[in-house]
Parts: C-alpha cells; structure tokens; sequence
C-alpha cells in the first residue's frame, strides 16, 4: 500500500478517535453541584439546561466529526479527487483556471454536506435553547455572502499562490508566503469596514452615559480609536460577545447589542478596558507575527511536496498538479498544524490573564470585571467545569472560574 495513503489514514483515524476521547472526557467531567462563585445567577433548572446544552452540542459535533471522516475516507479511497480534477480538465483551461474550478468543485461538495448540519444546528439545536435568532432568510444570504467572499478574495489569493508556484521556482514558497502576508495585513486593515459590513450593521454608540464613560477611560489610557461601535448580533443569536479589530485610525472595540443590553456601564468599560488591555500589551502585534511565521514554515515544508509523485498517487490521482498538491498537502500537514494550535492556545490564554490584568488594574473594578464575566457565562451557558485536557488543547480563554480567581487575587 503507498506510504502516504497509509500516513493520511493513520492521521485522519487517529484525529477522530483522539478528538471523540477528549470530548467524551470533556462530558465525563461535568459537575452536578453548581460551583459557588454562580450562586443567584443560576438556579438549579438554568444550570442543567447550561449541561443539556453542551451535551447536545458536543453530540452533535460527534456526529458531524464522524461523518465527516467517514465520507473523506470514502472519498479519497474511491478516488474522488482524480473524478473532479478530470471533470476541471475536461473544461480545456491553462493552470490557474482548471485549479480554480478544481478547488470550487471541492467546496461546493463540501457545502452540500455542511448546510444541512449548519441548518439543523441553527434552526434545531440553538433554536431549543432560546439562542437562534437567525431568520432563513439571513441564513441564506450569509452562504450566499460567504460563497461571493470566498470566490473573490480566495480566488484572487489562490491564483496569486498558483502563479508564484508555477513561474518562479526555488523560492516559490518565499514568494507565495510574502503574497499571503501582504493579503492577511490588507484583509485586517478592510475588514472593518467592508467585510465585516456585510454580515452586520455596526453602529456607533450613542451620546449618553455610557459612551461618555468609555471615552474617558480610553482618553485616560491614551488609546485612540475609530469608536466604540454596537453590532447588531441579536440578529442572528442571543449570545453575548466584545472584540476588538483593525489597525490604526480603523482599529475599534465592538459591543454586541445583546452585550449592552445585559450589562451595567461598569461591567462594560471593564470589558472595554480587557480589550484595550489586548492592544496595550501587543498582544495582537504578537498573534499577527505568529501567524505570519508559521504560515512561512508552512510553506517551506509545502515546496517539498506539490510535485510528490507518491502523494498523487495516494489520492488515485492521474495528473500531478500544484492545486491539488496544495490540497493533498493539507491533509499531511494536520499534526503539525494541531501542536501549532495548542501553542497559540497556551499563548491566547495567558494573554487573556493579562488583559483581565490591565482591565483590573487600570479602571480599577474587579468587582464589576468578576459579575461580567459571570453573566456573559450565564447567558451563553457557557461550560463552568471543561476537562483540564480539553483547556489544554482547544481553549482560547481560560475557563471562568479560573479567571475569576486569578482576578480576586490581583484585587487583594
């Protein structure tokens, strides 16, 4: 059997069962007894219903895991690729427009499976735990709005990388990731105000007291912005979230509406002050520069393997080809993009100590920063209790109770 066939396989099984392990660990690890800290936030109906939740939710990605590794299998053994990369071929175009179709062909299978899940998910599962808000109309433009994206802006990116593979050849791989950078740093500077737009009305906070209070505070850390804006995110859920984006005189902090509905003024300019906190301690600089160098180890242990001839093989493939070698390359390339994962994930966690840190430290509240994070967990029924393995591999922030311990503790 060929070596790589049986790598991708091995790779592919071993993802599933380790991911189906942690989340049946994960679930194993739920607390009965409400943890004390949430006293009089949750009664003890709210606080199974928070646990139904996450059991249906992880159930339901099970399943999708399942399906999803069973029909890749399925698919590369059957040797589905090499059917649609004849089917591109058969269209008479050079290079970068065959790839171009080969690649779309792929997504728009891949969307038939998902928009399915997707829908059950939103209309089913959200929909029974009071979060769906999303019509089936804004259900279907957002696929719509995705797919124009996605065809524009990955097009054009793809087509670049095609090019630079095809025509430029030792140092490709320097080029496409130069090209890649440059697309990720415009994509962040535009997404403000011409991506994120489309999806969500953005709207700058009123003149009142809380616009007032949390232009003194960012006068008062010297942090100049766009303005704080209210997204109109209860257009499609009843969850609760806060983040902070762009660069320059178009970096600003954005308060769902929801948000603002459910919290006091000083919970808010807390929440503020934490995202604020990101950008003071480079934070976001540090995640940028992150992406960008292993996104160049990614591409210098891809230029090894675009014109593998076992690897084509692997995949029943008739023709070697740099867009499918890019494809291929990805399922090889898991392992190593999962140990990237967990770092960034050790890394995003202690940033957010840090940013709960500054929060604290600056506007001076731990109080109103501890009863934030309490009820943003109440109202998304967050998990209290995950796994410590499953923090370890996939969280971004650390669990609740601990960075509500971490905040008690600075405010000694």
């Amino acid at each position: 059997m060929n070596i790589y066939l049986v790598i991708i396989l091995i790779i592919l099984i071993g993802e599933y069962f380790f991911n189906l392990t942690v989340e049946i660990l994960n679930l194993k690890h739920l607390k009965t007894t409400l943890p004390n800290e949430f006293n009089g936030l949750y009664d003890s109906d709210k606080y199974k219903k928070s646990q139904e939740y996450l059991k249906e939710t992880t159930r339901f990605g099970l399943f999708t895991d399942t399906l999803m590794t069973f029909l890749t299998i399925t698919f590369i053994l059957a040797g589905g690729f090499n059917i649609i990369d004849r089917i591109s071929r058969d269209f008479g175009f050079g290079e970068i427009i065959t790839g171009l179709i080969f690649v779309a062909m792929i997504m728009l299978f891949m969307q038939i499976i998902n928009l399915p899940l997707s829908a059950y998910s939103t209309f089913t599962i959200e929909e029974k735990y009071d979060f769906n808000k999303t019509t089936v109309k804004t259900f279907i433009l957002d696929i719509l709005k995705g797919w124009l994206l996605a065809a524009v802006l990955g097009g054009i990116l793809f087509s670049v990388i095609l090019w630079f593979f095809g025509k430029t050849g030792e140092f490709a791989w320097l080029y496409c990731w130069t090209a890649v950078t440059v697309f990720q740093i415009f994509v962040m500077f535009i997404a403000p105000v011409v991506i994120m737009p489309l999806f969500n009305k953005f709207t700058p906070i009123e003149e009142c007291e809380l616009k007032t209070t949390l232009d003194d505070y960012a006068d008062k850390e010297n942090f100049k912005m766009k303005g704080v804006f209210t997204m109109d995110g209860s257009k499609r859920s009843t969850k609760s979230n806060a983040f902070f984006t762009g660069f320059g005189k178009f970096r600003r902090i954005v308060l769902f509406d929801t948000l603002i509905e459910k919290h006091s003024t000083d919970e808010l300019v807390s929440i503020l002050a934490h995202e604020i906190g990101h950008y003071k301690k480079k934070h976001i600089l540090t995640h940028l520069l992150t992406s960008i160098t292993t996104n160049g180890i990614m591409f210098y242990i891809l230029s090894f393997f675009l014109d593998n001839p076992g690897l084509f093989e692997a995949f029943k493939m008739d023709n070697i080809s740099i867009y499918a070698g890019l494809l291929f390359f990805g399922f090889l390339y898991t392992p190593i993009e999962m140990i990237i994962s967990i770092f960034s994930s050790i890394i995003s966690r202690k940033n957010e100590y840090q940013a709960d840190e500054y929060s604290v430290r600056t506007y001076n509240k731990p109080e109103a920063m501890i009863l934030a994070l309490k009820k943003l967990s109440v109202d998304n029924l967050s998990n209290l209790t995950p796994h410590p393995l499953k923090v370890f591999l996939s969280y971004s922030h650390p669990p609740v109770l601990e960075r509500i311990k971490a905040i008690r503790e600075l405010a000694k």
